[in-house]
């Protein structure tokens, strides 16, 4: 190999490593879900007659917005990210991108997101701001203080939603309110699981995140979230009695929410992992499953 093919590599080598640092900083599969949510709640309202420019709106906004949250969430937490093994090869834990260079390619994407955002109308520029300023510094410094971190991180979690019917509507609705509610809900069963698989990995680096008293893996966290799973099936008869869905919709729906109920309930009984780790594959199922129910009642 000559020299400048030993060139050629090294730059395409730096530029692929580069970008997969970026991935990893702004976490691009939880953005992606994110978008998602928001992209989905944006058609809901909009019962499917959306234009195209404003879906690539509402996606580089929610992306760049989403994407600078996650980058201040590395930037506060580099010192407890290199104690997890699941964590330690972010860019800022490992030096490949330094504390400066995040936080200015965070606030670049905060600037643009919420620009592109404002576009819609002010509420839904606002709605995201207050998005990311929950997320990064009240959610993210309280997760080593309180198991109560899930309920404000479960906020943020779901404006998403909020933000895709503003961007539509220009008002928060209904519909806006139902659809916050199904993520807000989905959130504390689906974390929970997520914390009671990962809970040793958190612990080394003082994250408590499970309900109980003491954060250990005991009851608490099964019964709390069959609990928010009939919250849940709550929500959704709540959303046919108000005109939110139809009768099939909201009766796959609850099948959906008693089915995840079920195994959170074994979860209450059993307190394995193998019970845990169950919970939160439904979880992964659930969310975009019955966004796409409430979509297609909407097209009907």
């Amino acid at each position: 190999m000559n020299r400048n093919q030993v060139k050629s590599a090294y730059l395409w080598g730096g530029l692929g490593q580069s970008v997969t640092d970026f991935g990893l900083l702004v976490k691009f599969k939880l953005t992606l879900l994110v978008l998602f949510s928001a992209v989905m709640s944006y058609a809901i309202v909009g019962k499917g007659n959306v234009s195209w420019s404003g879906m690539i709106l509402l996606t580089l906004g929610g992306f760049f917005v989403t994407g600078a949250a996650n980058a201040l969430n590395q930037v506060l937490e580099r010192d407890y990210d290199r104690l997890m093994p699941r964590t330690a090869n972010r860019p800022v834990v490992t030096g490949r991108m330094s504390v400066s260079s995040a936080v200015l390619l965070a606030g670049l994407m905060a600037l643009l997101g919420i620009t592109l955002l404002t576009v819609f109308n002010p509420l839904t520029g606002f709605l995201g701001t207050l998005s990311l300023i929950s997320y990064a510094f009240v959610y993210t410094p309280m997760k080593r203080t309180t198991p109560l971190s899930v309920l404000v991180g479960a906020i943020p979690g779901a404006l998403p939603l909020i933000i895709g019917c503003v961007a539509y509507e220009g008002y928060i609705s209904s519909t806006a309110f139902m659809l916050f509610t199904l993520q807000f809900l989905w959130q504390f069963p689906h974390f929970w699981a997520v914390a009671w698989v990962a809970d040793d990995d958190y612990k080394k680096a003082g994250f408590y995140l499970l309900p109980s008293k003491n954060g250990e893996k005991d009851k608490t966290t099964g019964l709390l979230s069959f609990i928010f799973c009939l919250l849940m099936v709550g929500n959704a008869t709540a959303g046919y009695f108000m005109g939110e869905l139809g009768l099939l919709a909201m009766l796959v729906l609850n099948t959906l929410n008693l089915y995840w109920a079920w195994y959170c309930w074994k979860l209450y009984k059993t307190c394995s992992g193998a019970a845990a780790k169950r919970q939160m594959f439904i979880s992964f199922m659930h969310l975009p499953f019955s966004l796409i129910v409430i979509l297609l009642d909407r097209l009907s």
